[in-house]
């Protein structure tokens, strides 16, 4: 193992020496026990399978009542742990911004009839099936800070369980305001910083998205279904009086945009071909000012007044293989910004990609830290343990600069060497029809 030079490991010790102290002041009922479980989680050999397997780490200095006593009685101060995340040294992306990425990540729990508040949760292909299913458990939002480079770390910064009521876009909405206003307050975005870009999968959507985060210095960039049928911009009176001479009352919406039909898309705004590693050539299209025809039925069944109009820009992105070597299927991308050049589409684009990281982190969460291990009995519990791995993950995260990564051998199964562990590709549109972990 090799370490930083003595000034910048100082400055990764401090920072996480200060997170610790800021986290067991989070911890105000049972926190000596719940700040042990976290110091276990940390310190655990190999990948954890069971919280009772913790008590026998030495950093856990209780028995396996105290750890199930302050996992059902314990408290976590989650607004006070959430401003301590958002003072952290954020990652920003090559421009400069933030970006963040929120996603749904569930905790399955089939086997708990009596576990409150479970919903039914969208998976693929479990158990070896390729159908999607529905199974009952937790699910939870989670909005976390991408990096750039050639990393896959995510700082985490908010998770909130989701009951048989919520909506997700507003309970996410809410999350990214929140976040917002924290690190506004923290000191991590001023007046005159470049807009946080937020990215959002297909489940969400994201004109939608844009109005509810309305006001917030943000820049809302979401994957379209590849079936959308959107409007161009409205005609001014002088276009519309050059078409229609005859007159007749101006039309709200422009002529359709239709995914699925070129003959619909007419020249675009911008274009820009790239030539990359990974994919081939990359061509990508935009058009300014695309946005949805609104109805009053469905998300908008409750909205009073006028139905917004929710202009930005779509992206239409194109590439000529996949490392995984599957069909390389058109990526669709609206973003809330309008008037973008070639160059600020490559930046969406390129940016985009990187919201994949978010589902590495959830495979770090369950498979090594043990996420959805524990069979909690409330919600409650579950959502103490879910803000101690959050805990430990940022950890492990401050102090990733103090060692070199240990590069592992691969399994070797009977299909060969790594097979089971193919990395997805965050350009395929196998899943492009929900949020998941």
């Amino acid at each position: 193992m090799s370490v930083l030079d003595h000034d910048a490991l100082r400055d990764v010790f401090d920072f996480a020496s200060r997170f610790r102290e800021d986290l067991f002041d989070c911890l105000t009922t049972r926190g000596d026990e719940l700040f042990d479980l976290t110091d276990a989680l940390l310190c655990a050999d190999g990948l954890v399978t069971a919280p009772v397997d913790l008590t026998l780490v030495a950093e856990h200095r209780r028995g396996h009542g105290a750890m199930y006593d302050a996992l059902n009685c314990g408290n976590v101060d989650v607004p006070r742990l959430r401003q301590v995340l958002a003072g952290l040294p954020m990652p920003q992306a090559a421009d400069g911004r933030l970006v963040l990425a929120v996603d749904v990540s569930n905790w399955l729990r089939p086997d708990a009839p009596t576990s409150a508040e479970r919903l039914f949760c969208h998976v693929y292909g479990r158990g070896g099936r390729s159908s999607d299913q529905f199974v009952p458990g937790w699910p939870y939002s989670f909005v976390a800070a991408l990096e750039s480079g050639r990393t896959s770390w995510c700082q985490l910064l908010d998770a909130v369980r989701l009951g048989p009521d919520d909506d997700v876009a507003e309970v996410a909405a809410a999350q990214v305001r929140r976040v917002i206003v924290d690190l506004i307050e923290m000191g991590r975005w001023h007046v005159g910083d470049r807009d946080v870009l937020v990215m959002f999968d297909a489940g969400y959507d994201a004109p939608r998205m844009a109005h509810l985060l309305d006001g917030l210095p943000v820049e809302v960039l979401g994957r379209m279904r590849s079936d959308r049928v959107m409007r161009r911009p409205t005609p001014s009176l002088k276009e519309y009086a050059q078409s229609y001479p005859q007159g007749g009352r101006p039309p709200k919406h422009g002529k359709e945009f239709r995914f699925t039909k070129p003959d619909t898309w007419g020249e675009p705004d911008a274009a820009t071909v790239q030539v990359t590693d990974r994919y081939g050539t990359a061509r990508a299209m935009a058009w300014d000012r695309i946005h949805p025809r609104l109805a009053t039925r469905s998300a908008w069944i409750d909205h009073t007044g006028e139905l917004p109009l929710i202009e930005g820009t779509l992206i239409r992105l194109q590439v000529d293989r996949l490392p995984s070597g599957g069909d390389p299927l058109p990526l669709w991308l609206w973003s809330s910004a309008t008037g973008l050049s070639g160059e600020d589409v490559d930046v969406r684009w390129q940016a985009f990609l990187r919201r994949f990281d978010i589902e590495h982190l959830f495979r770090l969460m369950k498979q090594t830290l043990g996420w959805t291990r524990p069979r909690l009995r409330t919600p409650e519990a579950g959502d103490r343990w879910t803000w101690l791995i959050i805990a430990a993950h940022t950890q492990l995260r401050l102090l990733r600069g103090a060692a070199a990564d240990l590069r592992r051998p691969r399994p070797t199964t009977r299909y060969g060497v790594g097979k089971t562990t193919r990395r997805p590709d965050p350009v395929s549109n196998a899943r492009a029809f929900g949020p998941q972990g």
